[in-house]
């Protein structure tokens, strides 16, 4: 018994693997977009009814406009590889509401939400591209559903580690509820921040391919650092990666981006 459900487990792992594109991340996803997506779309609908809409008209249609240009990067990005089936199950959609809140997401399957708090870290249109693309970017690579899929694997941990090391020394025991984060959010935050980073960098590849220029990805985070005054949670107690980490690694990472967006909009 100890032995098939710690075999399962491991079947589990690698028969349900694939491949973020773009990163080439490797990641775990139980969840399917039929599961996913009509509960994320009723979701977002209850949101909008229960929160005020902003009635700024220019910061709206700013919003709607880069998001249109975005999604449609993505579109064409997706239906170049043999990802058209995907991209017919999005339903775009993009709302600015007014909250003071510095915010901003995007549901599984396309339903965006800013708040009216971010748009002057955001600046100007640029800026705006910077968190459209990033939040666009969790949805593409499926960060919810991985998320999703993670507590379920950790409930099977909890399992594997009950018979796996049953009558097994404490030490053995922490190693296994290390690996699965069980008994410390350390894992999951760590988890966390490695979907922060690569929405970062396919944020940074979206942006460009919609014609945005993605040096303002990284001035974002330096006016995101302004705000709090350069006071931050320390990196390994948040589920995001420091302002500092972001700037370094969006500047780093831009040529690259510009390689990647060159390449797929010459497709």
């Amino acid at each position: 018994m100890k032995k098939i459900s710690v075999l399962i487990l491991t079947v589990l792992l690698f028969v349900e693997c694939s491949t973020v594109p773009i990163t080439g991340r490797k990641r775990v996803n139980f969840v399917s977009d039929s599961e996913v997506l009509p509960a994320s779309f009723a979701q977002y609908s209850t949101f909008l009814d229960e929160n005020k809409l902003s009635n700024n008209t220019t910061m709206s249609n700013q919003i709607n406009e880069v998001g249109k240009n975005i999604s449609e990067a993505v579109d064409r990005f997706m239906r170049a590889n043999n990802m058209s089936s995907e991209a017919d199950s999005y339903r775009w959609e993009f709302n600015l509401i007014e909250d003071k809140t510095v915010n901003a997401w995007c549901m599984p399957g396309g339903k965006v939400v800013f708040y009216t708090g971010i748009m002057p870290i955001c600046d100007n249109v640029n800026g705006v591209a910077a968190v459209m693309g990033h939040e666009v970017a969790h949805a593409f690579a499926k960060h919810g559903q991985e998320r999703m899929t993670q507590g379920q694997l950790q409930q099977y941990g909890g399992l594997a580690v009950a018979l796996g090391t049953s009558g097994k020394s404490a030490e053995a025991q922490q190693i296994w509820n290390t690996a699965f984060g069980i008994g410390s959010g350390l894992g999951m935050l760590k988890y966390s921040r490695v979907h922060e980073q690569e929405a970062d960098r396919l944020g940074l590849v979206f942006m460009i391919m919609a014609g945005y220029d993605g040096t303002e990805a990284a001035e974002v985070w330096v006016r995101m650092s302004n705000l709090s005054n350069g006071s931050s949670t320390p990196e390994i107690l948040s589920t995001h990666p420091s302002n500092e980490s972001r700037i370094q690694d969006l500047k780093t990472y831009l040529p690259t981006a510009r390689k990647y967006a060159a390449q797929y909009n010459a497709k």
